[in-house]
């Protein structure tokens, strides 16, 4: 009996001490409270991009380019208004449709397209507004329902911000339902790490 006592204890006892250190970085994290979480997404190991997303930069050259800007934007109040107004814009101008299984196709300046589509067409409105474009990544999650979703992430000076597809609102990436997998590199687009 006491030795289950003792286990039972241990093991609630590295219960506490695992979730104190899942305040860290990532899906985990979401558990903690938000002072103690990072408000810019801490990047692990690198992983393989996705492969649509290879076959969307040889198609897209210029959207997968190196260009050496920035990693992060000192947000002001218009740059703010801008990220809005691109936000809505672009949830507004193309209409909800799922790849077919299997056939995942990732594309920009579509009229009818799949959460990819929509981050993809929002990087490169901000690029065309002048906003670097090291600052604008790409990123991979799933949703509460466990759908695989892609978001485009702002790194700003206030944090990662997000801007998605299923909402107009822009929301720090810890204040989000997602759960994190894999994010671009700030250092060249190609690259991506886990989360």
């Amino acid at each position: 009996m006491i030795k289950k006592s003792v286990f039972a204890i241990l093991a609630a006892a590295s219960v506490c001490l695992a979730a104190t250190g899942a305040n860290a970085v990532g899906p985990t994290g979401l558990a903690g409270p938000t002072h103690l979480r990072p408000e810019s997404i801490v990047v692990q190991k690198p992983t393989l991009a996705p492969f649509a997303f290879v076959k969307f930069c040889v198609a897209n050259a210029a959207d997968c380019a190196d260009a050496h800007g920035d990693p992060s934007v000192s947000l002001t109040g218009d740059l703010m208004r801008q990220l809005r107004q691109v936000n809505a814009q672009v949830n507004r101008s193309i209409e909800p449709r799922y790849d077919n299984d299997g056939d995942d196709e990732w594309q920009a300046d579509v009229a009818a397209g799949d959460c990819e589509d929509f981050a993809l067409t929002k990087r490169r409105r901000l690029i065309e507004l002048g906003w670097s474009p090291n600052a604008l990544r790409m990123a991979v999650t799933y949703t509460p329902n466990n759908n695989g979703h892609a978001v485009l992430v702002i790194s700003t000076s206030k944090g990662d911000l997000v801007l998605d597809n299923r909402t107009n609102a822009i929301r720090n990436w810890r204040d989000t339902d997602l759960r994190w997998v894999m994010i671009q590199s700030t250092v060249n687009p190609l690259y991506w790490n886990q989360i």
